[in-house]
């Protein structure tokens, strides 16, 4: 995610690097302004920008550090429209939403996301109401989403639900029937808020389209889809910027986990290649248990780390979602993320070979690798249907593994850490 928005600014700044004269910020400039229009945004937007850092780049004294500082907070100010991220509450239950976008943008999809998000880590009673009666085999009963909504709406506050999402009708471009359904729905709905989902691969078509739904029937935020795909990332800043209405959420993904909130903070540091870690943490919180994880840190401290607890931690980490938008929330890392697009951790061979070994061991042999002698390692080679090179290679990664787990556990890991962490990030801003 913001792959190509990533590297425009990275490559910018290495063109300041070791320069503090005015000329070496002209090149920068230039850099960073065909880097933006390549990426699709918006020529207004990019000029606008552009402005904004030389502006304050000059104020604070020309150098690498005053134009990072610069570029940070002009993306900042582009970014936090009205103050409004994620999901904000009506002072009473049920906060009602109403979902709405063209056919194809991916928002019956993303309306599920949104209540799995609501429900695993916001700990939400969540309704979720198919109103796009349009859609093949919708419904048996009635073809009025009206009356589903009003319907949808009663059973909602008898049931004591803290969130109702309505998915709305859709249509492959903007008309007058389909504005009309969304004005009726919307005056039974009352909706707290209005959602509007957008196709980030449509490009400038989708800041377009965000803005005709704003005008014609009023949207409170907008949810990006579809951002894990060939998309250059222009698109957020366009919407941002152009239409005035607060980013919410973006789609990372196919999978129900992959809803990212977007955070104008924690978005520009993963623009400027610095990680989400707050947001890492926040999202391992959500799948991962305390009490557990302080247990198993206890068992790393001491190296007791065993196949039961790495399978554990295998089915923890599919939770958070796809591999690469984990990648891109650590710093220094968001390069490693492209490479991992079509990584799919659940499928994947290593990990397939991974629990067929496993499965072969004995309770014993799981709880304590140590047991894993010439014999056994035959026998279970024979069980998995691996030769013995492949399993001595397993056990040997596995062993490695946990030795640098152990070694970030101690008092000074934190430290080996951060500073690995930095020594990556350093190269990667060309320092």
């Amino acid at each position: 995610m913001f792959d190509t928005l990533t590297e425009s600014f990275t490559s910018a700044i290495r063109k300041i690097r070791f320069h503090d004269d005015e000329k070496a910020l002209t090149k920068a400039l230039g850099e960073l302004k065909k880097a933006l229009l390549k990426a699709d945004v918006n020529h207004k937007v990019v000029k606008d920008l552009i402005d904004s850092v030389e502006l304050q780049t000059k104020q604070s004294g020309i150098g690498k550090d005053q134009f990072l500082d610069a570029l940070r907070k002009s993306l900042y100010a582009l970014l936090d429209v009205k103050g409004k991220s994620g999901f904000v509450y009506a002072p009473s239950a049920p906060t009602v939403i109403l979902m709405t976008g063209l056919q194809g943008s991916g928002k019956t999809t993303t309306t599920g996301k949104l209540a799995n998000w609501l429900k695993t880590r916001q700990k939400k009673r969540v309704l979720v109401v198919a109103a796009d009666l349009q859609r093949l085999a919708a419904v048996d009963a009635s073809k009025n989403p009206v009356d589903v909504v009003k319907a949808a709406l009663a059973h909602a506050k008898n049931a004591l639900v803290d969130v109702v999402l309505i998915d709305t009708a859709g249509r492959l471009a903007i008309d007058d029937e389909l504005m009309g359904e969304l004005a009726e729905v919307k005056a039974v709905a009352n909706p707290h808020e209005i959602f509007y989902v957008a196709d980030s691969l449509s490009g400038q078509d989708a800041v377009r389209t965000a803005g005709t739904f704003n005008e014609k029937i009023g949207i409170d935020g907008v949810i990006l889809t579809k951002y894990d795909g060939d998309s250059k990332g222009g698109v957020a800043l366009g919407i941002a910027s152009q239409i005035q209405v607060p980013l919410r959420f973006i789609g990372a993904g196919e999978k129900m986990e992959d809803l990212e909130i977007f955070l104008p903070d924690r978005i520009v540091n993963r623009l400027m290649g610095l990680g989400d870690i707050e947001g890492l943490a926040e999202r391992t919180a959500s799948v991962i248990d305390e009490k557990r994880a302080k247990a198993l840190t206890k068992k790393i401290k001491k190296g007791e780390f065993n196949f039961n607890d790495f399978l554990e931690q295998m089915e923890s980490l599919k939770k958070m979602g796809s591999m690469k938008s984990i990648m891109g929330m650590i710093p220094g890392m968001g390069g490693m993320a492209s490479a991992l697009k079509d990584f799919d951790l659940e499928n994947s061979s290593q990990l397939k070979q991974i629990k067929a070994l496993v499965s072969s061991m004995t309770v014993k042999e799981r709880e304590d690798p140590e047991l894993l002698n010439n014999s056994r390692k035959a026998r279970l080679a024979k069980g998995c249907g691996l030769d013995i090179i492949e399993v001595n290679r397993i056990l040997k990664q596995f062993k490695n593994a946990s030795k640098m787990a152990k070694r970030f556990s101690g008092k000074s890991g934190m430290k080996d850490l951060q500073s690995m962490m930095g020594q990556m990030q350093g190269a990667r801003l060309g320092r």
